[in-house]
């Protein structure tokens, strides 16, 4: 058994704050996680603490290695610190998933903030709804328009999902990231971005301004200097080196098993009855004239027609039957509903976040004037007949062609040893609807659950109060019901159903990983959400293969040459890892993709037509793909360190290691001080609390985490026992506060179950020995425990033996006193000690100092650069207007000339005053921050004498 002097060192060991960069400074949040950690995702996550002077890092591993675990790994280690003031900021379709995946893998409180919840706080009476002892989850938009709200709060860490969506918040017109970026000036921030680079090294410049605007100089610098004519990118790639990580996956095969994804593709013939309707509804599409299309709005509305057509008989029936609804009024003077097209975005849940695209881009045309009666009534006509025709096919023939697909699937799931679940996609709640009632009529009774953007009605409320009554006082019912009702349906899921028809609203941002079968009923045209949805089940954590089912209408030139297109060309459906970064990438927007598909759908009327269309994209994809940009991405941010897995596979050891000496230390301090409180179960890392030590702590069963456990243990009255669960807490700060006063320990190595060299050298010998903690506040608050030892002899005892002998049981007998000549040696050997770890603390922080001062210097250099850039290109327009000057034919032109050439020479002299204004201005702001830097760095120091013992080992 341990002592209490045992356990205030273990207890002090395990929270210390450790210096940025070193190796066991995220020991409390690794062993928190209940996660399999990679060694990719340790190396990223000490990347971003390496430096506490930093305002920020780019963590921009390819997709699916994990970078939600590398942020997670830093917000449980700010929290293990209490230093809680902790934001995410991502898009609002996946801020559930983030607050889901801090709860149940790394136990961190975490709160969705949006405009409901903040006013409900504000009328429950907390004025500050910002102020909340839990990890804030906001979207892109809200956080924008919290801005006022957000600057004034000292946050100890900002992390930003889906950081690409910032890479223009340089430039005045984004609203949004303009406001982020004034917002969170200052404040440390972990940006995350699997496509850190797309289309222009303009990105990276937009992204550095929002971690830090004195990273680069001003934008025409940057493009001067590694952009126009030839940049420098060897330069370029140093600079990044500081604040950009990317890891690969072939880099991390060793580490991560990566599933493969397998096609099937289920051909069907649509019945004549069926081709007739998309031919007569194809011809309504293509006329211009058309009433029933506003013409504000008609590209978006043709797009929609085009995916219900495709979709189901059903959906295009109801909307058909809309629009001819729509006409009538229009017909007998009713003002027609302008939001029409949005309507059925809304209703049908098809894209709604892309699509706001489309509607940046439509023209803003009046309504038409109804001057043709008789084309109104031939159009109101012809969609009724249109309507009626796509009601008399009650079951199509795509729905029997995906019972087929369904057989063929969930074979393969049985023989790859999978559940038989599939994940089934569709762009329209009509098909939804009726796909669920047809699988349900048809042998899958009871197992097919529905997931949209609303989850209403009797059969969801029924799942929704099922899940109340089991998660009851589990924590993972949250004050939402709209949140807790899409948890409980994919609970469902899991649990009961085999089969999930989902609509692109709804499946944004859900973890599926129990899944291994994604049916893309209607296929859409866009390659990046087509991966997105493949990406619900294919993903970090997946253990099959996906199996990918795509319908493939025999009898539709254009529909064959679109698969093709997404299949060879974007590698969706096969392989590893799916579509690659650097493909999609290529693509500016998935939208520009989807328009140019439309546009051959509607201009096209021959197969020959067709496949002209289709050649001449492929084309120009091809060269796109093939762009200098994939050079230039792999130059400045890809490492191919031959090194690179030996140093992965030495990071992994040492985690382990330094993870079970956690967790054993932890276990003991743990055993000592609850041993009149629990019964423990050794075997089973387990114990039973029976008396709890304060009111806010439930009796039940903890289980510790460990490699045997992995984090699941959540029932009711079974709860997973963590540093930062409110009992270690507690367990810890009282083993801190321990009252130790002079004893002696014996160390009792004979009956020590394993060899312990170096205590075994001390045998039969004695001594004295004093435990210190050392604070040094510098930029960060740094903790150091040292040891100074000797024996009888006089002989010094060094760190690692004192920690060695710290490893073996002893039995404690008080002193009363400590000898004047021992005090004054141990005092001695102390302030040793402690000047050695202060000097390797100010060696540490003057290496920060010297790369954030290298920073400024190469900042200050850029800004000096942009003014002698505008000099030069004035001088080299003088040049050009006095050889045009000599060789002006007219006295006029020559005089022209001169006038114009005057004014240069009036410019290029205040460009050269401005430069040495410049270069002032640049120094002093220059030395602005280093000084405030050096003022940062000033060190203040306390020692604390934890315990001063004798020691003998017998």
């Amino acid at each position: 058994m341990i002592t209490e002097y045992h356990s205030k060192y273990y207890a002090n060991d395990i929270t210390r704050l450790a210096p940025s960069g070193s190796g066991d400074q995220l020991s409390m949040a690794l062993f928190d996680a209940a996660v399999d950690l990679n060694p990719h995702q340790i190396e990223a996550a000490m990347f971003a603490l390496q430096s506490p002077i930093a305002e920020g890092v780019i963590l921009a591993d390819e997709v699916g290695l994990g970078k939600t675990i590398e942020a997670a790994i830093v917000l449980c280690q700010k929290w293990a610190e209490r230093r809680r003031r902790l934001l995410i900021i991502c898009p609002a379709s996946i801020r559930q998933q983030w607050a889901n995946e801090l709860r149940e893998k790394f136990s961190l409180p975490a709160m969705v903030l949006d405009a409901k919840s903040h006013k409900q706080l504000k009328q429950d009476g907390q004025p500050w709804p910002l102020e909340q002892p839990a990890v804030l989850i906001m979207s892109f938009h809200y956080a924008a328009k919290l801005q006022d709200e957000l600057r004034p709060i000292p946050w100890d860490l900002v992390v930003i999902d889906e950081a690409h969506k910032l890479r223009n918040a340089y430039r005045p017109s984004n609203r949004i990231g303009q406001a982020l970026r004034w917002a969170l000036e200052g404040k440390k921030k972990v940006l995350l971005t699997a496509t850190p680079l797309q289309n222009s090294l303009m990105e990276l410049y937009g992204l550095s301004t929002f971690i830090d605007e004195n990273l680069f100089g001003d934008p025409s610098a940057f493009r001067s200097r590694y952009i126009n004519g030839g940049g420098d990118i060897g330069e370029l790639r140093y600079r990044l080196a500081d604040f950009c990580k990317r890891t690969l996956r072939r880099q991390v095969l060793e580490y991560v098993r990566y599933t493969a994804r397998k096609t099937i593709t289920q051909p069907f013939r649509p019945t004549d009855a069926e081709q007739q309707l998309y031919d007569a509804i194809s011809q309504f599409l293509q006329d211009e004239e058309s009433y029933a299309i506003p013409s504000r709005q008609r590209h978006l509305t043709v797009l929609i027609l085009r995916k219900l057509l495709a979709s189901s008989s059903h959906a295009i029936a109801g909307t058909l039957e809309t629009m001819k609804a729509r006409l009538v009024d229009l017909r007998d003077g009713i003002e027609p509903d302008e939001d029409w097209t949005e309507e059925i975005i809304e209703s049908e849940e098809i894209e709604e976040e892309l699509l706001d695209e489309w509607l940046a881009d439509e023209e803003d045309d009046e309504l038409r004037e109804l001057t043709e009666p008789a084309k109104l009534r031939s159009e109101i006509e012809n969609i009724a007949g249109l309507a009626e025709q796509a009601r008399s096919i009650v079951t199509d023939t795509k729905t029997r062609a995906l019972m087929k697909a369904l057989d063929v699937g969930f074979a393969e799931q049985q023989r790859m040893g999978a559940a038989n679940k599939a994940l089934i996609f569709t762009e329209s709640r009509r098909t939804q609807r009726y796909l669920h009632q047809y699988l349900e009529d048809n042998g899958y009774a009871g197992k097919v659950v529905s997931f949209s953007g609303t989850n209403s009605g009797d059969e969801v409320n029924r799942i929704y109060e099922q899940w109340l009554q089991v998660n009851d006082g589990t924590g993972r019912v949250t004050e939402s019901k709209q949140i807790d009702v899409r948890s409980a349906l994919i609970d469902h899921f899991r649990d009961h159903a085999q089969i999930m028809i989902a609509t692109e609203a709804a499946a944004e941002g859900v973890n599926l990983q129990f899944c291994s079968m994604v049916i893309n009923y209607d296929l859409p045209w866009n390659p990046q959400r087509i991966e997105q949805r493949i990406g619900r089940c294919h993903r970090y954590g997946q253990t099959h293969d996906v199996i990918v089912i795509n319908f493939l209408n025999e009898r539709n030139e254009a529909d064959q040459r679109v698969h093709t297109l997404l299949s060879e060309k974007f590698n969706l459906f096969n392989g590893v890892f799916g579509a690659s970064d650097e493909v999609l990438g290529s693509l500016e927007s998935g939208v520009d993709f989807e328009k140019r598909i439309l546009k051959i759908y509607q201009d096209c009327r021959t197969p020959d037509e067709i496949n002209a269309a289709f050649d001449a994209l492929q084309q120009e994809l091809d060269e796109q793909i093939r762009s200098r940009m994939d050079e230039t991405r792999q130059a400045l941010l890809e490492h191919f360190d031959e090194d690179v897995h030996a140093r992965l596979k030495l990071r992994l050891a040492d985690t382990r290691a330094q993870l079970d000496r956690v967790g054993q230390r932890f276990w003991d301090v743990t055993q000592f001080m609850l041993r009149d409180r629990a019964r423990f179960d050794e075997q089973a890392l387990a114990f039973d609390l029976s008396d709890p030590p304060t009111r806010d702590i439930a009796k039940g069963r903890y289980h510790l985490i460990s490699r045997n456990n992995d984090g699941q243990a959540n029932d009711h009255g079974n709860f997973l026992y963590r540093l930062s669960h409110p009992l270690g807490e507690h367990v810890l700060d009282n083993a801190k506060g321990l009252y130790t006063p002079l004893a002696e320990l014996r160390f009792d190595i004979t009956n020590h179950p394993t060899r312990s060299v170096i205590v075994e050298g001390l045998a039969n010998r004695s001594g004295w020995l004093t435990l210190q903690r050392l604070t040094v506040t510098s930029y960060e608050t740094e903790e150091y425990l040292l040891f100074s030892g000797m024996d009888d002899a006089g002989a010094s005892l060094d760190q690692e033996t004192c920690e060695k002998l710290f490893g073996i049981a002893a039995t404690v007998r008080q002193l009363e006193i400590l000898p004047g000549d021992i005090a004054s040696r141990i005092e001695a050997g102390a302030r040793q000690a402690e000047k050695a770890a202060l000097n390797r603390s100010l060696e540490t922080n003057n290496a920060h100092f010297a790369s954030a001062r290298e920073k400024l210097e190469r900042w200050a250099e850029d800004k000096v650069l942009a003014a002698e850039k505008a000099l030069k290109d004035t001088k080299e327009q003088i040049k050009a207007l006095r050889r045009e000057a000599r060789q002006a034919a007219t006295l006029e032109d020559e005089h022209a000339v001169q006038t114009r050439l005057q004014e240069l020479e009036r410019k290029q002299r205040r460009q050269r005053q401005q430069i040495f204004d410049v270069e002032d201005e640049i120094a002093e702001k220059r030395d602005s921050l280093i000084d405030a830097l050096q003022k940062r760095m000033q060190r203040g120091q306390e020692v604390e004498t934890l315990f001063t013992i004798r020691w003998s080992v017998v």
